[in-house]
């Protein structure tokens, strides 16, 4: 399988494109390199599917509770969040800025039967020309793009009035360097080497003021643990890690109150 060049803007890292492309023919493979997304995603799709049910009274337990919704998955690799969200019932875009792990996930859909829409695109490309979504994913990505603060300004300028945002990352202490870098990627093996760079990882208070400065609201927050020998994840308190974050972007009558408010 070929790779035609990935877009390029001021947020993609080349170096995260090159290794990402090595990866992509294997994202489908949960027993393979990649076993700990496979397992992740499940954990993730869980809490996504029952935080966004809670948040607009909807049933959980229904076959496709997430109907109606337009969802983003930004980096989506090979499709594993997007696939998961679409048998939710979202209406969902998968965008990468790998061609190959476009390639992978578009050819993953057709051979499941599963419509997903995926494009190569960037945040930037999609939020320069007016897209919006319901639901904005960003899985394990934040701590890969190269210009943090643009990246997010242009992902939250996707999330509707009254839309949410979630996030997934690593947090950055002595703690997750011997975690995520140490054990996972020289130890366990359970990660390839390099695959993380713990200086790009992401403080939830750093992450909090991101939402901040683009008008979003904090609904949620969980950290996940890992057993590497069981193979097994399960949610936790402690966001020493592994977390995730929800947000919430105020109406628009909401929104015009509360500026109203700040300059009555």
């Amino acid at each position: 399988m070929t790779s035609s060049p990935a877009p390029h803007d001021r947020t993609v890292d080349p170096a995260e494109v090159a290794r990402y492309r090595a990866l992509a023919e294997i994202w489908w493979e949960p027993e393979g390199r990649l076993w700990p997304l496979h397992v992740l995603n499940a954990l993730r799709t869980q809490y996504i599917r029952d935080r966004l049910c809670a948040a607009l009274g909807r049933d959980p337990a229904q076959p496709t509770p997430l109907a109606g919704l337009r969802v983003l998955d930004t980096g989506c690799g090979g499709g594993l969040l997007s696939e998961a969200m679409a048998r939710l019932g979202a209406d969902v875009l998968g965008v990468d800025v790998v061609a190959s792990n476009i390639a992978v996930a578009r050819q993953h859909a057709r051979d499941t039967g599963l419509r997903v829409h995926y494009e190569l695109a960037t945040a930037e490309a999609l939020a320069g020309r007016g897209e919006h979504f319901d639901v904005v994913l960003n899985m394990e990505v934040v701590e890969h793009v190269a210009d943090l603060p643009g990246f997010l300004q242009a992902v939250h300028r996707m999330v509707r009035p009254g839309g949410h945002s979630f996030v997934a990352t690593i947090n950055r202490n002595p703690v997750s360097y011997l975690v995520a870098i140490l054990g996972a990627e020289y130890l366990f093996r359970i990660l390839p080497r390099g695959t993380h760079q713990w200086r790009r990882f992401v403080t939830p208070a750093e992450m909090l003021a991101f939402f901040a400065r683009d008008g979003l609201e904090p609904m949620a927050r969980i950290g996940v643990k890992v057993n590497p020998l069981t193979r097994r994840m399960w949610l936790s308190r402690s966001l020493s890690v592994n977390y995730m974050l929800m947000a919430h972007k105020p109406a628009l009558d909401v929104q015009r109150a509360s500026a109203t408010r700040r300059t009555g």
